[in-house]
């Protein structure tokens, strides 16, 4: 038996080994030979007006000089220029321009403001890079190798050769990778430490086990209860559901692939719901619509946002299914997860055997110093702080201010350990362990960011835009927005992202079809629309292996992150699929 499975995992790694050698021959050789073809992105800017008269232009809510706007008809990214480069492989003189023109609505001249953005592509190999890390995690299990090879990927059709510098260097040189290393590594890999060490997690579990929780079943519902109050969506919504629950379904042998489905699945879903947060206020800047009245202003964008609320299909299913899952009834799990659940009620394993968790063991076992009693509070109390500055920062700011959040837990968290006896060296050891414990989430977090950066670069969600077409039959823009956000996040692993690429031309495209159908009511029209951009970039990111809400799920719930994936995405599938038809029939009956 020994020697059929090393035969088995031999075979593996010979068939790796050529599939890795072939993509880095393939891309050399693309680098080389296949030139990219550049297109122009065109974004219309809102404008306003002063009391003096004068005309405001804005871009990502700053304004423009009025004398960097040029007429389109001279710009160097115009249509003509473009065409004419296509094919040769080198930019254009400039990659980004502001330009104004004229055109004629109901009869009138009218003046729109527009900004012209240089974008290039590979065609169909703008996609080799995402679908190398995506075969190699599948295949591997090592989503580490499987991100690294990607990038390798990237960077050699890009022609960056200097891995190093070029690509990682500049990438984890980013504020989002800094945000990773101060986040996740020191304020939440020292808080996990510190209640590691005094064993807050574990009083904590045995609190809510002698007063809520009687099972599988309600630690279950105490999971999706928690991700549904801790509603700010995306990296918060996971790390504190995942952190805070885990005790509990550890010990009502909830497994690993269970519990990561619930976090993650409320998580992006419940913030498209529950929209107080910062995503109304992110999406706006992004829906402006030349000429569409009620999204002129930013308060009539957000009001969009929120009136499109119940169109979020995608989102009601992915919440309702956790649901029926933490009840015991789903008839939509796969078998996969039906097997992680049988395996964790009988044998008490909660992961697989071929598993690697991304929580290490310094974070699965309580190293209490002799003679230290653990106190629940000393859980409640950090989590407290944590919530009071993450929604005081919101409603202050309109926006959460995460770090300070999770900083300011650590230190209450370090304060009270300290008041209650434990000695300097052991919570400084307790930080450290909790510290190596995230390590590999955030090694992986961080090689996310670096094949982002690669992906963009080389073009693929400009390449799948392009691919789309304009030729659709307005039932069918939805579902193909959909289909189109879920591919663009789920290969970028970011659904913000993905708002950033897609709204500035889907809601024109929608507004576009709108008024060439004739339709009674655009405005539903193009809120089916955002929602199904809204709903699908969620949908891909929640599914992406390169995700940072997927890792970090898995990484909270102490879940290897290919059985997240691999059990989460039945669930998901069927639950697109569902809010995919339910666009079509309200589109169909109603515009």
């Amino acid at each position: 038996m020994q020697t059929s499975k090393k035969r088995l995992f031999g075979k593996k790694t010979i068939a790796t080994t050529l599939f890795v050698l072939i993509v880095f021959v393939l891309s050399i050789w693309i680098g080389r030979n296949v030139p990219p073809t550049w297109v122009v992105e065109k974004i219309e800017l809102e404008t306003t007006q002063e009391e003096s008269g004068q005309t405001v232009v804005w871009s990502a809510g700053e304004p423009i000089d009025l004398e960097a706007i040029m007429p389109i008809d001279s710009a160097a990214l115009g249509p003509e220029a473009i065409a004419r480069r296509n094919g040769e492989g080198t930019p254009p003189e400039v990659l980004r321009q502001f330009v104004v023109e004229t055109v004629e609505e109901d009869g009138r001249p009218v003046t729109i403001y527009s900004e012209l953005v240089a974008k290039r592509h590979w065609g169909i190999w703008s996609l080799l890079p995402v679908l190398t890390a995506i075969v190699l995690c599948w295949s591997t299990r090592e989503p580490l190798f499987s991100l690294f090879a990607g990038i390798v990927v990237g960077a050699m059709i890009l022609g960056w050769y200097d891995l190093l510098d070029r690509v990682l260097l500049k990438s984890f040189s980013t504020p989002a990778a800094a945000g990773v290393l101060l986040l996740y590594l020191w304020l939440l890999g020292g808080l996990l430490g510190i209640w590691n060490r005094t064993g807050a997690a574990q009083a904590f579990a045995e609190f809510m086990t002698r007063r809520f929780v009687r099972g599988p079943k309600t630690a279950k519902l105490v999971a999706w209860g928690l991700g549904v109050v801790f509603f700010q969506g995306g990296s918060i919504s996971t790390v504190l559901v995942g952190t805070t629950v885990k005790p509990i379904a550890d010990r009502e042998r909830v497994s690993h692939e269970e519990l990561s489905y619930i976090v993650d699945s409320t998580a992006s879903p419940i913030a498209c719901l529950l929209a107080f947060n910062a995503w109304p206020g992110y999406v706006q800047s992004f829906l402006f619509v030349a000429g569409v009245p009620w999204l002129a202003t930013e308060s009539d964008r957000i009001r969009f946002f929120f009136t499109s609320v119940p169109l979020s299909f995608y989102a009601m299913f992915a919440v309702l299914f956790t649901l029926l899952l933490s009840l015991g009834w789903s008839p939509f799990i796969g078998g996969r997860m039906k097997r992680a659940i049988q395996r964790a009620r009988t044998t008490g394993e909660l992961d697989d055997a071929e598993a690697r968790p991304l929580a290490s063991k310094e974070l699965q076992t309580s190293h209490v110093p002799q003679g230290y009693r653990p106190h629940v509070i000393e859980f409640f109390t950090p989590l407290l702080v944590l919530l009071a500055v993450a929604v005081g920062t919101f409603v202050l700011f309109g926006s959460p201010a995460i770090r300070w959040a999770f900083g300011a837990a650590l230190g209450v968290a370090f304060g009270l350990a300290l008041v209650r006896g434990m000695t300097l060296a052991d919570l400084m050891s307790g930080i450290f362990e909790g510290m190596k414990g995230v390590i590999p989430g955030c090694t992986i977090l961080l090689l996310a960011i670096a094949i982002g950066y690669v992906s963009n670069e080389v073009g693929n969600a400009v390449f799948m835009i392009e691919l789309m077409g304009h030729r659709i039959p307005f039932w069918a823009l939805p579902v193909a927005l959909e289909l189109l956000t879920i591919l663009i996040a789920f290969s970028t692993g970011t659904s913000w992202g993905t708002y950033a690429v897609v709204y500035p031309l889907a809601m024109p495209f929608a507004w576009a079809v709108a008024q060439s159908c004739g339709m009674a009511h655009p405005e539903f029209y193009m809120a089916i629309c955002f929602a199904a951009v809204l709903n699908g970039s969620a949908a891909g990111d929640q599914c992406s292996p390169i995700s940072d809400t997927t890792i970090l799920s898995a990484m909270c719930t102490g879940c290897d992150l290919m059985d997240h994936v691999k059990t989460q995405l039945p669930q998901a599938a069927v639950a697109a699929t569902l809010a995919g038809i339910g666009w079509t029939i309200v589109t169909i009956a109603f515009c």
